[in-house]
This record gives C-alpha cells, sequence and structure tokens, in this order.
C-alpha cells in the first residue's frame, strides 16, 4: 500500500513498508549519536563552577538548566563526584560545602570566649520537659556543653549536629534524637532532603539556630541546604533563636534564610551599639523577649492521655516514644 505525498506539482508516492524501515534506521542513528567529548567537558563545566555558585541544586533543577535528561545529569554527577568536586545528596548535589567550607574542628578553636556567653544565655531559657532542636555549628555545639555540665532535666533534644548528639548522649534525663539525611564528616552535620522530610514529623518547643552572617536584612547562611532544613524546622517550632558571634555581624552568606520576623531571638556577645549600628532591632537580643514565647513545660503534657480514658494498659515494648512525634 503506498501513500501519494503531495509537495507543489510534484507528487511522490511512499511505500509504507519503506517509510517504517527508514523510521526505525533513524531512530537507532540518533540513538547511536554520541555527544562530541568537548561539548561533555563543557558542559560539566559549566555544571561544577554552577554548584559552585549555588551550593545546591536538585537534579529536576539541572535537568531544566542544561536541557538534558536526568540519567545525563546523574552521569554528570558521579563524574564530578569522583573528581573530588563535589558531594552528592539524594536528589541533588551539595558542591563543596562539606570539602572547601572550614570545618567543624577548624571553627572550634575560633571565638571560643563569645560561643560560651552565648551558650549560658541560651541555657537560661531552658525548661525541663521541652522538646529543642540543636542546629549545626560551634556555638550550638558550646550549647550542647553547657546543657551537659548542668543538665535541664528531662529534655528531649532533636539535633543534625552529630558532636552535640554524641555529647548529649549518656547525660541523664537528656533524650537525644538524630534527624535522618547525608552525613558530611568535615561540616559533623546531616543535610539533605531526608533531613528535612525527618524534622517535620518533630514538633519543636525551641528551636537554637545558627547562620553564618547577620545585616540590617536578617540571617544568611552557607548553603542552601543548610538553610533548607533550617525552614523545616522553623515550621515545626514554637518559638527559635539564633546564636551568632560577633564575627557574623555585617556578614552575608551564599544564601539568605530571612528577615528578623524569621526568629523570635537573637543571641550573642555583640555589643548593642554594634548591632544598633548595624540596623538590627533591639528586641531581638531582650532575653524575656524570647522567655514570652517560651513554655514553663512543654505543651506536650497537655496532650498526653488521662487514667481514666486509656481502656487498657499499652504493652511495654522497651521502647518509649516522644509524644512530640505521637
Amino acid at each position: 500500500m503506498s501513500s501519494p505525498l503531495n509537495l507543489g506539482r510534484l507528487q511522490i508516492v511512499i511505500n509504507k513498508t519503506q517509510l517504517n524501515d527508514c523510521t526505525r534506521s533513524l531512530i537507532s542513528y540518533i540513538r547511536g549519536m554520541r555527544v562530541a567529548k568537548h561539548v561533555v567537558e563543557a558542559r560539566r563545566r559549566r555544571l561544577g563552577e554552577l554548584l559552585q555558585r549555588h551550593r545546591y541544586l536538585g537534579i529536576a533543577d539541572l535537568c531544566k538548566e542544561f536541557g538534558i535528561s536526568e540519567a545525563t545529569v546523574r552521569r554528570d554527577l558521579v563524574f564530578l563526584e569522583k573528581s573530588h568536586l563535589i558531594t552528592r545528596t539524594f536528589g541533588g548535589a551539595l558542591a563543596d560545602y562539606n570539602l572547601r567550607f572550614p570545618s567543624f574542628r577548624s571553627r572550634r578553636t575560633t571565638g571560643t570566649e563569645g560561643k560560651q556567653s552565648i551558650a549560658q544565655k541560651a541555657w537560661e531559657i531552658l525548661r525541663p520537659e521541652l522538646v529543642i532542636y540543636l542546629d549545626a555549628g560551634t556555638t550550638i555545639f558550646t550549647l550542647a556543653e553547657a546543657i551537659r555540665a548542668n543538665p535541664v532535666r528531662p529534655l528531649t533534644c532533636v539535633t543534625s549536629n552529630l558532636p552535640a548528639a554524641d555529647l548529649l548522649a549518656e547525660v541523664d534525663g537528656v533524650a537525644v534524637y538524630l534527624l535522618g539525611g547525608q552525613v558530611l564528616r568535615r561540616q559533623s552535620v546531616l543535610l539533605g532532603e531526608e533531613a528535612c522530610r525527618s524534622a517535620a514529623h518533630w514538633k519543636f518547643d525551641l528551636a537554637f539556630l545558627g547562620a553564618e552572617g547577620m545585616t540590617r536584612e536578617g540571617l544568611w547562611n552557607s548553603s542552601p541546604a543548610v538553610v533548607a532544613l533550617q525552614k523545616a524546622v522553623l515550621a515545626q517550632s514554637r518559638a527559635s533563636a539564633a546564636l551568632l558571634d560577633r564575627s557574623k555581624l555585617g556578614r552575608t552568606a551564599p544564601t539568605f534564610l530571612g528577615g528578623w520576623d524569621t526568629v523570635n531571638a537573637l543571641l550573642t556577645d555583640s555589643p548593642p551599639n554594634a548591632l544598633k549600628g548595624e540596623g538590627i532591632p533591639d528586641y531581638m537580643i531582650d532575653l524575656e523577649h524570647i522567655k514570652s514565647y517560651t513554655p514553663q513545660a512543654s505543651l506536650r503534657t497537655t496532650a498526653l492521655t488521662s487514667e481514666k480514658e486509656i481502656d487498657e494498659e499499652p504493652e511495654n515494648n522497651g521502647l518509649t516514644l516522644p509524644t512530640s512525634l505521637l
């Protein structure tokens, strides 16, 4: 069976079988095509540069940016990871944040006195029975040290900060829970989409967050992945406080966390006149301001079912889940 194809006065008769054969041959040819090596290298170079600027990008974002398939993106990411240029995470890539950002250990040695002052202010806010979140970073770790030295009991501590979890795990009366996520060893933190999903299962009375910069505009941090987790935590928090030492004043970082309405308080060793000069609101450093948001005892306790509402005693399997997860 043939089909006529009209091209002006010229009529071409094409056999359908021949047309199908041609189509299959063309598809096979296209599938067998290989992109030139210099084109692939240029694309990967651009991809690396893009990740250097944005620190974190998801697979879908990269597909859209380069107009390539998910499979091609993943091959490029594998190549960059083997070249030690990025750290891959579920759904995207944390660029050189883990490799080039100063390590947790190196940051522990700077601004020690200021961090201890900030940690003491944060410790004074704590109350028994709270569910708190401890962010990544060395200032937050100093708060964990203060809790270990003078435990507030009982206390539920959820964290992405691996050293803080290890430090508090053996403190009587302090229940420690780690979020899910990918381990970034040099930064001693858990990050990625899994960490954000894990945070969504909790209800926090008080979240203690870190940042890399504070300006008139608000708070800044080192990576979109870090900020994504912080936003996930803030969405589940009744109150929050940013813990930043004076070296962060007037500094920005690659990713903007939010304005001063993002958190309830700022705990810092920066002088009030310096904060005022930068345009940071006075009320942010008022401890009474944050205490007004912090319950004397966690609201979780009001959710406990009274004894007369319980039909039968649950079987004790040796595992007790916090009510903030129920």
